[in-house]
């Protein structure tokens, strides 16, 4: 099994669950973050202010999918949520083990 992240644009995040969810019927967490990329501060226009800023807001998305669906997985997502840069990141890490708390199934079984 593999761990898909993603951190990507929050106005990018509708169009990338629906692409997922004709993929695949998957699990996903979703978290609402902040980031910060190697472009650094950028100019923001706050209540009419001109202000500078070096977080953005951004959507983490995590997949636990079988090993043979996650090169698809990060290549949806990285399809559907480029644009412009900065759009985010994707990433994939090997899961050791996984277990459904409710039924106690463990591996693959608890996808």
């Amino acid at each position: 099994m593999k761990l898909v992240s993603a951190v990507i644009a929050p106005e990018r995040f509708a169009a990338v669950r629906e692409a997922l969810r004709t993929f695949a019927d998957l699990g996903l967490t979703v978290t609402e973050v902040f980031e910060r990329d190697r472009s650094g501060r950028h100019e923001e226009v706050y209540r009419g202010r001109h202000v500078q800023v070096d977080v953005s807001p951004g959507v983490r998305m995590e997949i636990v999918a079988p090993d043979g669906d996650a090169a698809d997985l990060v290549h949806i997502i990285a399809r559907v949520a480029a644009g412009q840069p900065g759009d985010g990141r994707v990433w994939v890490c090997p899961v050791e083990a996984m277990v459904r708390v409710r039924t106690g199934e463990r591996g693959v079984d608890a996808l």
